[in-house]
Parts: C-alpha cells; structure tokens; sequence
C-alpha cells in the first residue's frame, strides 16, 4: 500500500487494510478473536472536498451532506457490513454509555437519534454497527469474547479523566454478565504524547485521579505551566485498573496529529477538519 504512516514504535498491534477502494485500520487482536467485524477510517477513500477531504464522517462541521452520506455507504461497503445497522453516538464529551438494542438500528444515518449527549455504546445484539468519532480524541474498542458483547467509547481528555473506559467495562458487567479478564481492549490512533500540549488545569484534574508515583509516567511537567499528556498511557492504566489484563490491551502507535495527511487531526488543522470514525459489529 501507498499510505506511509509514521508510526511511534514498532509494535505490529494495526493492520491497513483496503477494501472497494477504502483503506482503513484494523487491530490484529480484534480481528483474531473472531467474533467481530471492526475497522478505523483513514481520510482516503471518500468524495468529500477541501478541508474535509476526502473520508469526511462527519454531518456537523459544514460537509455537504450528500457527500457525508456517499462516505458512510462507501465505509459499509469496504467494511462489507449494511448501512442500515449503522448506530451513531452523539458525543458531547459525557461519560455516558448507551445500551444499544435491536430498536436503535439505524440511528443517526437512516432514522434520527432519540437521544443525546452518549459517548459510549454496548451491545449484545449481532448485526448492530456501533459507530463513534474522532479527531485527535481517544477511540475505545471493547470485546467480550466469552459473552459475545462489545462496546465502542469516545474518550477525549475530559471522558478519560471521567474514566470512561471504566464506566464502559463496569455497564458491559452489569448489562452481559462481563467479566473483565474476558475483555479485549484497543485504544486506537488518537494524539500521542509529544503532540499533546496541555494547560496546568487539565493536568491537575489528571493528577487527582492518579497517584502521585504515577504522574511522570503519564505527563512531562514543561516547567512553564505546560504539560505533555499522555492520554494513551492514561486509557491502559485506565482499563487495567478496571480488571482488564495487561496483555489484552492493544495500544495503538499512530498518532493523528502526526498523521494529519492520512488521518483527521483538530490539533495539526487547528480546527479545519472532517471526522474519523470508529466501527464494530458482532457477527
């Protein structure tokens, strides 16, 4: 393939893959597991113009929206999955998770959302393709292998120092009867460290949540009230403390920010930006 990603380390936790003439990401692990059909979005592959080209997955920044729509076809077709079962969160930067059923098919693409203000999504239910956005925030895959559930969650800075990841696995524990140590978990390309400039506000609100031994392994103090966050190291140590094992956790090592030619980055475009999107179904 043509696409030439910077990548953070070697691990070899992401495959590209390419299908109908739309590239995307894949993790290795969720693959293997077998009970799941998954895939991250690229920018290529799209019709979308300008400052959205071309994989734009987003209604609400200014896109044209028969152009959005023709995207949302074309990612259902490489992901060989129907439009139909398309399910859409409305991310607000909440912690709040959706229990997805049967009658949420369809919602946000071909029937309007009945709710708002979801980060997150689970479901039980095979066929339903949980679908969440991104452009620098955290993407969260989970699979239950033995129960046969999964949950997609958006977590930016605000949804991982809410513990979103947390919250995503305790719902998948109370809804299926989850047990932690049955979880895979992926955090996708998302910001990485070096990228990630924050204010001394938000790294204090990191800080109450870790413990103080912790606090260099998850931020650089820049001594001039700027701190480098990670929020990937966050998210594991996030999930682990949940009860999710060390090694079921797939870290991704592309940043979007990095990558802003090959994936929609906010930082890199100061704002001038299409969506990324996040998929999965159970089989």
């Amino acid at each position: 393939m043509k696409y030439d990603f910077k990548y953070k380390n070697e691990e070899n936790v992401i495959t590209l893959c390419e299908n109908a003439g739309v590239p995307f990401l894949q993790f290795r692990s969720l693959e293997e597991c077998g009970v799941v059909t998954h895939g991250f979005s690229t920018r290529m592959g799209g019709v979308s113009e300008d400052i959205y080209a071309s994989m734009n997955l987003s209604y609400t920044r200014g896109d044209k929206e028969e152009a959005v729509t023709e995207n949302f076809l074309r990612f259902a077709k490489a992901m060989e999955v129907c439009p139909e079962d398309y399910v859409f969160s409305d991310q607000t930067h909440t912690t709040n998770i959706r229990v997805v059923t049967e009658e949420d098919r369809g919602k946000g693409f071909t029937k309007p959302r009945d709710y708002e203000n979801i980060d997150g999504l689970v479901t039980n239910v095979k066929g339903l393709v949980l679908s969440t956005f991104y452009a620098d925030c955290v993407p969260l895959y989970f699979v239950d292998v033995k129960n046969k559930a999964i949950g997609l969650s958006h977590s930016g800075w605000k949804g991982t120092v809410g513990e979103i990841g947390r919250k995503t696995v305790e719902t998948m524990t109370r809804e299926y009867g989850s047990k932690p140590q049955d979880i895979l978990a992926a955090i996708a390309p998302s910001i990485c460290r070096e990228c990630y400039e924050v204010s001394e506000d938000v790294a204090l609100e990191f800080q109450k949540i870790f413990p103080k031994e912790e606090h260099k392994k998850i931020m650089d103090d820049k001594g001039n009230g700027k701190f480098q966050l990670d929020l990937w190291e966050c998210n594991k140590r996030i999930l682990m403390r949940a009860g999710i094992p060390e090694e079921n956790i797939s870290v991704t090592n592309i940043c979007t920010c990095c990558n802003s030619d090959l994936l929609f980055s906010h930082r890199a475009s100061q704002g001038k930006r299409g969506n990324l999107g996040a998929f999965m179904m159970l089989k």
